[in-house]
């Protein structure tokens, strides 16, 4: 199997600035796509079995994110990920998404569907988020409040309660957890500065979009989640032409991939397994 930690990434010369990703293992392409402010590295421990399992796993670092470019111009993150599977020709690829890579995953499906065999999104609906749980709206609030004051060692503070949710303290998740996300959250907040231009470009109504994809899509979900990142990946696999499928992972919250990896792979690989 295969030693992610052991494979160097690659890197692809974008329009933009050089974009980094890991490309390891042969067979039908999986494209791992991470949170916000995180980066490839968080996949590390699924990586060897989804290899195993006979899968090209491809890996980016998202613009702006771990070893990757800032923009210096308007881009979005389909965009950019599209530009990398036609440069690696991967054809349709399956998606894997966690929060913020869920909401790439299915901007993808909708701005690029000739690259999108089926979609798994984690912890997301679409890249437009709503809130409506007060612990939710709470944490995203303190969240940008102390990212765009300046305030870094707050931020992670409410970073580190973003990996345990709102029905644990944080001393109740393993420390090694809380501590990688934590640095990958702090190298990639150090690559910007306060007050700097954001040049990301949404992609729009993708909730009544949604309804127009027609692959598979799945929905892994940590139990320990927030209530609404929770409803709105349920949502999303009720929205889809497709009509997908949501399970969940007891004891895990929103990194449930990093907390569980073995189960989410098992997820994944049983439910692809199953598709005609």
């Amino acid at each position: 199997m295969t030693d992610a930690s052991q494979v160097r990434p690659h890197t692809f010369p974008s329009d933009d600035g050089p974009l980094a990703y890991l490309d390891t293992g042969s067979g039908t392409p999986l494209v791992l796509l991470h949170g916000g402010f995180t980066d490839h590295t968080m996949w590390r421990d699924l990586v060897p079995a989804l290899t195993a399992a006979g899968h090209r796993v491809v890996a980016p670092d998202a613009r702006g994110h771990g070893a990757s470019a800032n923009a210096s111009k308007p881009f979005r993150f389909a965009d950019d990920l599209a530009a990398l599977l036609r440069h690696l020709d991967t054809g349709p690829a399956i998606l894997v998404g966690m929060s913020m890579g869920g909401g790439t995953a299915v901007d993808t499906a909708l701005e690029h569907p000739d690259l999108v065999r089926a979609l798994v999104v984690s912890g997301v609906g679409t890249s437009e988020p709503e809130y409506t749980d007060p612990w939710t709206k709470d944490s995203v609030a303190r969240y940008y409040g102390t990212l765009m004051s300046g305030d870094l060692e707050g931020w992670l503070e409410v970073v580190a309660e973003a990996v345990a949710g709102p029905h644990r303290e944080v001393d109740d998740v393993d420390p090694d957890i809380v501590r990688r996300v934590r640095e990958m959250s702090r190298a990639t907040a150090l690559k910007h500065t306060v007050g700097e231009r954001d040049w990301h470009v949404p992609v729009t109504d993708t909730w009544a979009r949604a309804a127009t994809i027609t692959v598979p899509t799945l929905a892994v979900n940590g139990a320990l989640d927030a209530p609404d990142l929770i409803a709105m990946a349920e949502r999303l696999v009720t929205t889809v032409a497709a009509k997908g499928h949501a399970v969940t992972v007891e004891g895990a919250g929103h990194y449930v991939n990093m907390e569980q990896p073995d189960t989410f792979t098992a997820h994944v690989l049983n439910w692809l397994n199953r598709l005609p």
